[in-house]
């Protein structure tokens, strides 16, 4: 009986040995509870592990990145990942809802089967080939030249002066070169004017299709962009020690091979970040083929045709495809280019 009376005693005793363990160090108490069992020493590590990253974080330095990230997460990162889901439903100019049908992979389909989408991207492939090449081609050669002109800024700015007016502004300019009228009609185009006076017919250069008309609109860009390669790839070439050119010369080299074995080799990694940008542009051309042929005439590239699905036909899962295609085509140049910077800023 003395036994049984005493239990209670000490379960009380107990108890208020655990409580004053509680408050006065409620923390111990907890993690000495928590390493009696598997579980709880599996949670007790889980916990230690989010304090010690919790404390390694420098939130001061995330305080200052936060409005960016916060930025660019809801222009950037939200409205990539809704295009996306978008792709994989119908018709229609709700992004989501009841009135939206899902298509799943009708949308794709059509990118890569349709005969338009496949115009525009064998368009698209046309102008990435010449037009990069020779914006960074005619520029380098450009640069290199003009730099023992005497009037050198003054032809250089001449030659930039396309770079600064809007694509809409070039495209009409050259609409007017490439202007057609019948042939007992006074031309207004240049082009034609100069055929017309050497005695030939007049040509409708934008209707000659699939390949003229394309190659003259790749010639209005060529003009636009050629004096901006000029100018990043003569401060290039100006960085080049004179020196050394001139070190190469007294050796006996002739200019051409000062030019393949020094200058060329020097100006490369420039001339590969002018190239990939000039990538990702040509694969961004709208404005361009919307002012001068909107897409007629087997003219229609990726951008012209995503603008049309979208806000002429309110298509907005083919848009949306459409765009995601897009972007899967420029994201590896726009990687490449931020690697060859931090290759660069490395190297500093």
């Amino acid at each position: 009986m003395g036994d049984h009376r005493a239990r209670p005693g000490r379960l009380k005793r107990i108890a208020h040995s655990v409580g004053l363990k509680l408050i006065r160090d409620p923390a111990g108490a907890v993690v000495r509870f928590l390493e009696r069992g598997a579980p709880g020493r599996l949670l007790l590590r889980l916990i230690r592990s989010l304090v010690r990253w919790f404390r390694s974080v420098r939130w001061r330095s995330w305080s200052f990145v936060a409005p960016a990230l916060l930025l660019i997460g809801f222009f950037l990162v939200y409205p990539t990942v809704v295009t996306i889901a978008r792709s994989f439903f119908g018709r229609g100019i709700d992004l989501f809802g009841p009135n939206v049908e899902f298509v799943g992979l009708t949308n794709w389909k059509y990118v890569f089967t349709s005969p338009i989408m496949l115009t525009a991207l064998r368009n698209n492939a046309l102008w990435a080939v010449l037009f990069t090449g020779c914006t960074v081609g005619f520029g380098l050669v450009l640069a290199v030249m003009l730099d023992r002109v005497k009037y050198e800024k003054f032809v250089k700015s001449i030659i930039f002066i396309p770079a600064a007016i809007s694509g809409v502004g070039v495209a009409v300019i050259w609409k007017f070169v490439y202007a057609f009228r019948p042939a007992h009609i006074d031309q207004i185009g240049i082009l034609n004017a100069i055929v017309v006076a050497l005695g030939g017919q007049p040509v409708g250069w934008l209707l000659e299709r699939p390949w003229v008309n394309n190659i003259l609109l790749i010639v209005v860009g060529i003009w636009m962009w050629t004096g901006f390669c000029m100018v990043i790839l003569s401060a290039a070439y100006k960085n080049i020690p004179k020196p050394l050119l001139e070190a190469a010369r007294i050796d006996g080299a002739n200019e051409w091979r000062v030019f393949r074995n020094i200058i060329l080799p020097l100006l490369a990694p420039t001339a590969a970040v002018v190239a990939t940008t000039m990538v990702v542009q040509v694969l961004k051309i709208f404005d361009i083929i919307y002012v001068m042929t909107n897409g007629n005439f087997d003219t229609e590239v990726i951008a012209n045709r995503m603008y049309k699905e979208a806000f002429l036909f309110n298509n907005y899962g083919r848009s949306s495809a459409i765009a995601v295609v897009l972007l899967i085509l420029v994201v590896p140049f726009m990687i490449m280019n931020i690697r060859r910077f931090a290759k660069q800023e490395g190297g500093r």
